[in-house]
């Protein structure tokens, strides 16, 4: 596990999502929201995903645009990227997407390419996608499939799921009443489909820096 001080550029961003938030939440809100991170680190969720010298488990998913995406598939060409997002409807997210896409011709250089995994229902991460301008695959993990196999999936306590479900609409976002979300997990799969690097926090507002992700790929170099 790669928990990073996250003191990169990426985390001055997010930092600033999270003043904003303690500035306008009450103080119930910002206790419901602590609370919740606190479950998903007691939940064994960090313990149980995937890390590294595992190996990535193979999956095939569509992307925004409805067309099939192999994990295998795309390792044949170069390492793999594989991180996820909570959903269109959380800032943190667009700034990490918004980040990546910046970063977008470094992967590639690096002969890597990116995979975003959201449970979101596909015309929400083709929403998400086009607002974004994203340039790499979004695929939609409906009801977290992938996300349990690789151990990244939690489930929200009562009280931030009443939030998300009367704020949002997070059951009709992602289509089902689970009320489970993914960690924004990330992972530096090598050709070998062996996970080189993990970030895995229990802070939702808590991203793998971008720097890190790079030097994780070059490594592989």
């Amino acid at each position: 596990m790669d928990n990073n001080k996250n003191t990169g550029e990426l985390d001055v961003l997010l930092d600033k999502v999270r003043q904003a938030g303690a500035a306008k939440f009450s103080d119930e809100k910002k206790q419901i929201y602590a609370d919740g991170i606190a479950s998903v680190a007691k939940s064994g969720v960090l313990e149980n995903a995937l890390n590294v010298g595992d190996k990535a488990l193979n999956f095939t998913l569509k992307n925004a645009l409805n067309k099939s995406v192999n994990l295998y598939d795309e390792l044949k060409n170069g390492p793999v990227v594989l991180t996820w997002y909570r959903g269109g409807w959380c800032p943190y997210c667009n700034i990490t997407l918004h980040a990546l896409q910046d970063k977008l011709p470094e992967f590639k250089n690096e002969g890597a390419t990116l995979l975003a995994l959201t449970p979101e229902l596909p015309d929400n991460s083709l929403s998400t996608s086009e607002k974004n301008n994203l340039e790499f695959s979004v695929l939609s993990d409906l009801e977290n499939t992938v996300g349990k196999e690789y151990g990244v999936v939690y489930t929200l306590t009562d009280d931030v799921a009443t939030i998300y479900n009367a704020g949002f609409g997070l059951n009709k976002v992602n289509g089902d009443n689970s009320n489970q979300l993914p960690l924004a997990a990330t992972y530096v799969i090598d050709t070998n489909g062996i996970i080189q690097y993990a970030f895995l926090d229990a802070d939702y507002t808590k991203r793998a820096e971008v720097t890190d992700i790079l030097t994780a790929l070059r490594k592989l170099s």
